[in-house]
């Protein structure tokens, strides 16, 4: 059976349309609209997927009805009133290749779950979702035994949420919510965290495995603590976040049969917090959807009616652009200080270039972080990632764990003045590394890169400039490339 997932109708929508067990195809609505964050479903989205067989089944990511009762029980009348969120609705609007298949509707905190467990390899684990909120659930722990039945073991509910306490932070240091909440991870490490004891005297209460807010942030918190200055604010809901993330995962450790831990919802793309789970939880392994958010959930809902492990290829899912790839061409391009774009292959599925559509240069002179700040017109003070070759990985970096292929996980760098524009101001780095079988292309040219320089890593970084999608189509990289001078590849 051919089954589409989709998630749509929130924020960030997308659909992956699985075959049997095969995962063929997955991408983001807004690399096709343009529009950052695109909540819509759009015509050239869905014939990219339907172009891979059209579906037998649609699996929609929440259940909108008791996702209603929650507009209801807020007083969000607006949301609990209109009908544009209705999927059937939405989907009369757009052609899926014959008559709309049956719709099958998973819980939201389900579908993040079962994307994460059944692209993990483990034969049980652990999970830990975590978000702004589902249906009702804003955080939840399971475990998935070796038949793969899925076991509930703690909930928390609305109005009680760490993804809505980080997006208000966001908005009160001046970012927008739901979307620069990486902004605010990254400028912690310019402030101190003067303000956590505020945070968890006024604003939220972390307890034993669990936690709920002393106040209802849905809607912001204003011009709470006036004072602050943005970096102080952000070091302190970055410490506490790290703080009830610890606190859950040692309970899910403690509950759970499972040393294996599957970390899912738009709190898993906290790297920092990501990394001290996994150096001080106690868990052997842990596994992370390069796309944990909503957006992945359109996976996670069919791989809840799938209900069994996924062939997993990896996170190029998406439009593939057919190009050469002249790999010494392009060493001698980065080789010289150049920046240079990779639009080549099929585009990721999740917020993070991965090589198919990055910017790549030298991460050795500081110089090269301005210069490509410079292209992409975003903040100074954000960081930039390495892309490193995974044998060489421990010798630069002191990452726990030892393989991070989606850049989840930061670790402190052995060599900052040798790494200059892919450190940290903390002395971190978020590290991506590589291995010959995830990416080839890639794996060829950084093996080139370090030959000709000595310097097994590249920066790497997405191909768009701030407030835009990444560059999906040939023609995206065309108008990239003439607008900013960048050579693509």
């Amino acid at each position: 059976m051919r089954i589409l997932g989709i998630s749509a109708l929130s924020h960030d929508a997308a659909v992956a349309l699985v075959d049997g067990e095969q995962v063929v195809f997955a991408a983001h609505a807004e690399r096709y609209s343009r529009v950052k964050n695109d909540a819509e479903l759009n015509q050239a989205l869905l014939d990219d997927a339907l172009s891979y067989g059209e579906p037998d089944l649609i699996s929609w990511y929440e259940r909108p009805l008791l996702k209603k009762t929650r507009h209801l029980r807020a007083r969000q009348w607006r949301w609990a009133c209109t009908a544009s969120d209705i999927p059937r609705r939405h989907l009369r609007r757009l052609t899926l290749g014959r008559p709309c298949p049956p719709i099958r509707y998973v819980r939201h905190h389900e579908s993040h779950a079962a994307a994460g467990f059944f692209t993990s390899g483990f034969p049980d684990a652990t999970v830990l979702t975590a978000d702004g909120l589902g249906e009702w659930q804003t955080t939840t722990i399971g475990s998935y035994d070796s038949r793969s039945r899925y076991r509930p073991l703690r909930s928390i509910r609305y109005p009680h949420s760490l993804g809505l306490l980080y997006s208000a932070v966001t908005q009160r240091c001046g970012f927008k919510p739901n979307e620069e909440e990486y902004i605010v991870m990254g400028m912690a490490s310019f402030g101190e965290p003067r303000f956590a004891d505020a945070i968890r005297r006024e604003l939220l209460d972390i307890g034993d495995g669990t936690f709920r807010l002393r106040r209802n942030v849905h809607r912001g918190i204003g011009q709470w603590r006036p004072e602050a200055e943005p970096a102080d604010l952000a070091a302190s809901v970055q410490l506490v976040t790290e703080e009830a993330l610890l606190s859950l995962a040692r309970w899910a450790r403690r509950h759970s049969p499972s040393a294996n831990l599957v970390l899912m919802g738009g709190v898993a793309l906290n790297c920092v917090a990501n990394s001290r789970i996994a150096r001080e939880a106690g868990f052997e392994k842990v596994h992370i959807l390069p796309n944990p958010g909503d957006a992945g959930s359109s996976l996670g809902a069919a791989a809840a009616v799938v209900g069994r492990a996924l062939e997993w290829p990896g996170p190029y899912l998406g439009h593939d652009i057919r190009r050469p790839f002249d790999v010494r061409s392009i060493a001698a391009a980065l080789e010289a200080g150049q920046v240079v774009g990779v639009a080549n292959g099929r585009a990721e599925f999740g917020p993070r270039a991965l090589g198919n559509r990055s910017l790549l240069t030298d991460p050795r002179p500081a110089e090269a972080k301005d210069r490509v700040n410079r292209i992409k017109q975003r903040e100074p003070f954000r960081p930039f990632a390495p892309v490193v070759l995974e044998q060489e990985a421990g010798r630069l970096f002191d990452l726990v764990p030892p393989r991070s292929p989606y850049m989840q996980f930061v670790a402190r760098c052995r060599d900052p003045s040798g790494l200059a524009a892919v450190t940290h101001v903390d002395g971190t780095s978020r590290v991506q590394t590589l291995a010959r079988s995830q990416h080839a292309k890639l794996f060829d040219l950084l093996t080139e890169f370090h030959r000709r320089t000595g310097c097994p890593a590249l920066l790497n970084t997405s191909l768009n400039v701030k407030g835009e999608p990444l560059v999906n189509t040939w023609e995206d990289a065309t108008r990239f490339r003439d607008l900013h001078a960048v050579p693509i590849f």
